[in-house]
């Protein structure tokens, strides 16, 4: 008997840093969401597709649940609550090395309680811990919430992601297919474009800069090149918080900008297959977090 088609939205929940970008981009195969080792790297909902033989998974990477300090901040907690209202299936990401519940990991839970949807809880980084620890962990969820599952996984041994795979299709029900089999997200290739570049700032800047900048593409233009290959002209500007930040960014003799820039073009041009003409500026826009007519992109449509 052939198996039917299942297909459904899933939001991963978690706080900031605890791997949620890193085990999207592990299960899809590709680079969707921005990952450093900075919070708050995922500002926006991203959605990104897994096609399976049985199944159409759509996750749903949300910003990481912390206590917002800006309008911004407020922004990106609002989001990812509101996302989780409206999936099939929850998966919840917490640390191994972590020994405790902490007050993140209980408001999260808290609203997992209130949405009474199907939730998976994953225990990354299990890695970084011995076998004892990870149980430990385990006991204490168990007592907190009645999971569907509990998977331990490490995105850097690459230890049962597949499995992640395999428990959301359980609980998903029969659907069609809601994107073409080839697509493996719903952003543009300019958001593509301006998570590439920030993502490459936040690995390479210091603590106090990256998250005060915000990358805006401003020209996208392909074209070919007089050997008559496709090439994209990308113009993308990079706005800070102060002029102190602007020189950072730069760097002595511009060194910084470039090195961004490199990386980033790199990145972008293995993902769209086509050569990369990138130009890149720095503007100061003073305390644009809490601006509203800024943040207007970061909002979900109502």
């Amino acid at each position: 008997m052939e198996e039917k088609f299942k297909s459904g939205f899933v939001s991963i929940l978690g706080r900031t840093n605890v791997g949620k970008s890193s085990i999207i981009n592990s299960l899809v195969g590709e680079k969707v969401a921005a990952v450093a080792n900075k919070p708050q790297t995922t500002r926006t909902v991203i959605r990104a597709i897994v096609n399976r033989t049985n199944s159409q998974i759509i996750f749903v990477d949300t910003p990481g649940i912390h206590k917002p300090k800006s309008k911004l901040g407020n922004v990106m907690v609002e989001n990812a609550f509101e996302v989780s209202k409206d999936v099939d299936v929850l998966v919840f990401v917490v640390e191994a090395t972590s020994d405790e519940i902490g007050r993140g990991d209980k408001l999260i839970l808290e609203k997992i309680k209130e949405a009474k949807i199907k939730t998976i809880l994953v225990i990354n980084k299990i890695d970084l811990v011995d076998k004892a620890k990870v149980a430990k962990l385990i006991d204490l969820y168990k007592n907190e919430y009645n999971f569907s599952s509990i998977i331990p996984v490490s995105t850097v041994k690459n230890i049962n992601l597949d499995v992640i795979l395999d428990e959301i299709e359980k609980n998903l029900k029969e659907g069609p297919a809601y994107y073409d089999i080839e697509e493996y997200t719903d952003q543009t290739t300019r958001q593509l474009v301006e998570e590439t570049i920030r993502e490459k700032a936040l690995k390479l800047l210091n603590d106090e800069v990256p998250h005060g900048i915000f990358v805006e593409v401003e020209k996208m233009k392909k074209r070919k090149t007089m050997e008559n290959e496709p090439i994209y002209n990308i113009e993308a500007t990079i706005y800070c918080l102060r002029n102190s930040h602007k020189g950072i960014i730069i760097g002595k003799n511009g060194s910084m900008l470039k090195k961004i820039g490199t990386y980033a073009r790199q990145d972008l041009e293995r993902m769209l297959g086509i050569k990369i003409n990138l130009k890149l500026w720095v503007k100061v826009k003073e305390d644009w977090i809490n601006s509203d007519s800024f943040l207007k992109s970061f909002r979900l449509p109502k």
